[in-house]
């Protein structure tokens, strides 16, 4: 059996209707590079809701999520997870 491509895209969350979009994309198990500043400089709190939505999605899907420095978000699908720290290889 010959396996899938794992496709990595980046994309910018300008607006919280670009959640939707980006769930998409994460069901299609891409890992996903997520550019937050235009959202951040627009609207904090509607930032903070769109990521904790993101959050729960991708953690109910067996998927990862962690920030990526000061203006940016990864999202993994289930096969791939993000090292966060030495007690991760425990």
């Amino acid at each position: 059996m010959q396996n899938q491509p794992i496709y990595l895209k980046a994309i910018t969350l300008k607006d919280i209707s670009d959640v939707d979009s980006i769930k998409d994309d994460a069901k299609k198990h891409m890992i996903l590079i997520v550019r937050i500043t235009p959202m951040a400089q627009k609207d904090i709190e509607t930032l903070r809701k769109a990521i904790d939505d993101l959050y729960n999605f991708v953690k109910s899907a067996g998927g990862d999520i962690a920030r990526l420095g000061e203006e940016r978000v990864v999202i993994t699908p289930p096969a791939v997870k993000i090292w966060k720290g030495i007690h991760d290889l425990k």
